[in-house]
């Protein structure tokens, strides 16, 4: 494996957000990135809940997600998620800002294991995702 280069993995993160209209269109924004690590954030907005006027399941699954693959793509190479779980621990409103941060937990030249937490604006943690990403031998062109 090459050695990290902090200042490639964020052209690769800034480059994928500049592609990445979901991402942007909902607000994320990307706080850190670091080895097999990022920091995303995204503010809940009205349009963001369901019909119990709490965050929709699948904002914080897409917070999760956005924060896993800017992770895996520290690395250099193309990854894609192959298998994801999340549990729910705690709603959360409009208002609410939440930050999801993605780790890697191991890596092997063709997968990665990540765990993403997602916390609330104060400090709390809402969610958590278990994540397994293909890495494809596609290098970011960054």
């Amino acid at each position: 494996m090459e050695p990290f280069d902090l200042k490639r993995a964020e052209r690769i993160v800034a480059h994928m957000m500049e592609k990445d209209e979901f991402s942007r269109w909902m607000d994320f924004e990307v706080l850190k990135v670091d080895k097999g690590y990022c920091k995303v954030s995204c503010p809940i907005k009205k349009e963001m809940l369901n019909g119990f006027s709490v965050t929709h399941g699948g904002i914080i699954f897409s917070l999760a997600d956005s924060a896993l693959a800017f992770s895996a793509a520290t690395y250099g190479r193309v990854s894609l998620a192959i298998e994801n779980s999340i549990s729910f621990i705690h709603k959360t409103v409009e208002g609410d800002v939440l930050t999801a941060e993605s780790n890697c937990l191991n890596l092997t030249h063709k997968t990665g294991l990540f765990e993403v937490k997602i916390r609330n604006q104060n400090d709390r943690l809402v969610a958590m995702m278990k994540a397994t990403v293909y890495r494809t031998s596609d290098n970011f062109d960054v």
